[in-house]
């Protein structure tokens, strides 16, 4: 105890240069942990996100990764359109015959199942149409399932709540086709609320605004989701807005519609042959037949599947995983930076206390004492400046927790840890040992003789 005793006085007699040393370790330790905590809440985020409660993603051919991006995340660019008729594949022949008589069409559509009835019995299929903004986020086409079916949350049992106003309906007296809902970060930045309107633009948020304007009748509740920054539209107004409709050939076999609604304003929903998809998120009604369908859907000329639980996984291990390595190996130079300025300041101190050590030997210290006291003093500084610097990033962190929860949906507190966060502390005691070699070997050395006469 008494060795330690020394150590922290010889800390706070060169106070300054103590203090400095031990502040530049807490920044390094600070960095690494900062860095460590990043990676696990963008990887919670991520894989989080990941578990929508779909099996799938259906979309055109092409990446699967982009696809999920896109239809998930609200992220890329779409890879291109699938035809309407695609979307009726998941729905038996009475439903599908009731959409030729909403929307118009080949009554041949209506007389059979889709060729993946017999795998979506019980699941769900809800189409998303992409390409408009509303400034930076996107406006998510899509139909009243998605608000009605799908789930969030750790166990994906929660549905969506409204802080404001309700959920969009297909069609009604008030707004016609033309309803959106908000995720709760657009209506908080973009200072819209229920009641309000919007027109969304074309292809890029600086892109041309359509004319035809939706109306607000809900806001969601943070869910810590995609969700959470983009604004879902009634895929009929979608599809109603200038240069949305794909033109036709003339080859068609369109029937007029027999059950459309009356529209307010005298609109008319689009027939089947001019609407597309952009993505369907799809649940099978057994788990296991989720790869059945994804195989038989990959084998289309048209449709592609992925599982987005998979493809972020592999985006962590393309991408996410070296990124982290880099960035850790550039904070763990940081440290060892740090720890080279402990052996610094350790051993330029030794000219000014050779004769102190050689007044501890005079009264009976051993070699071995005097230097356990060098070795104590690195360990000072290696202990304060990484608790310090463990403090100082879990403070951080605390700081901006409600940001951070509100765009991940990940909690974090002052003691919510990482999991390689511990290997830090014997890293840094090993820093310090080393550090504290060199400075030791000298005090070791140190001749009683000659520095006690000078």
């Amino acid at each position: 105890m008494w060795l330690l005793r020394i150590a922290w006085r010889n800390f706070c007699y060169r106070s300054l240069s103590s203090v400095l040393t031990t502040i530049s370790l807490a920044l390094g330790v600070a960095l690494v942990v900062m860095v460590l905590a990043v990676f696990g809440i963008v990887t919670e985020a991520f894989s989080r996100n990941a578990q929508v409660g779909y099996n799938l993603v259906v979309g055109p051919k092409g990446s699967a990764l982009q696809l999920t991006l896109n239809s998930v995340y609200y992220l890329s660019q779409p890879i291109e359109n699938l035809p309407y008729t695609e979307y009726m594949e998941y729905f038996d022949a009475e439903t599908r015959a009731e959409m030729v008589r909403k929307y118009g069409g080949d009554p041949a559509l209506g007389e059979r199942d889709g060729v993946y009835v017999p795998m979506i019995g019980g699941g769900y299929a809800i189409p998303l149409a992409l390409g408009d903004y509303l400034g930076d986020f996107r406006v998510v086409g899509t139909t009243p399932d998605f608000f009605e079916k799908l789930r969030h949350g750790p166990t994906l049992e929660e549905p969506f709540v409204m802080r404001e106003g309700r959920a969009l309906v297909s069609h009604s007296e008030q707004y016609g086709y033309f309803e959106a809902v908000l995720g709760s970060r657009v209506a908080g930045q973009l200072n819209l609320s229920v009641g309000d309107q919007f027109s969304s633009t074309h292809g890029d948020p600086e892109g041309k605004g359509h004319g035809k304007k939706f109306t607000v009748v809900g806001v969601l509740a943070p869910t810590g989701t995609p969700n959470d920054r983009a604004a879902f539209v009634n895929m009929e107004g979608f599809y109603l807005q200038e240069n949305h409709a794909k033109p036709l050939t003339g080859q068609e076999t369109i029937v007029p519609p027999s059950e459309a609604p009356e529209d307010p304003d005298g609109f008319m929903p689009l027939s089947i042959p001019e609407r597309e998809v952009t993505s369907i998120l799809v649940r099978t009604g057994m788990p296991m037949m989720g790869v059945v369908l994804e195989n038989q859907v990959n084998e289309s000329l048209r449709s592609q599947a992925a599982a987005p639980v998979g493809e972020i996984a592999k985006l962590m291990n393309a991408i996410i995983g070296p990124l982290l390595t880099a960035l850790l190996v550039i904070t763990l130079i940081t440290c060892v930076v740090a720890a080279v300025g402990v052996l610094v300041a350790i051993y330029n101190s030794m000219n000014d206390r050779r004769r102190d050590i050689a007044v501890m030997r005079a009264l009976g210290a051993r070699r071995g004492t005097v230097t356990g006291v060098i070795l104590l003093e690195s360990f000072l500084v290696a202990v304060i400046g990484a608790t310090t610097g463990w403090f100082l990033a879990h403070a951080s962190i605390w700081a901006f927790s409600g940001l951070i929860e509100d765009r991940t949906g990940v909690q974090v507190g002052i003691l919510t840890t990482s999991a390689y966060e511990w290997y830090i502390f014997p890293l840094v005691l090993i820093l310090a040992a080393l550090a504290g070699i060199l400075p030791a070997a000298s005090a070791y050395r140190t001749d009683v003789g000659t520095n006690l006469a000078a």
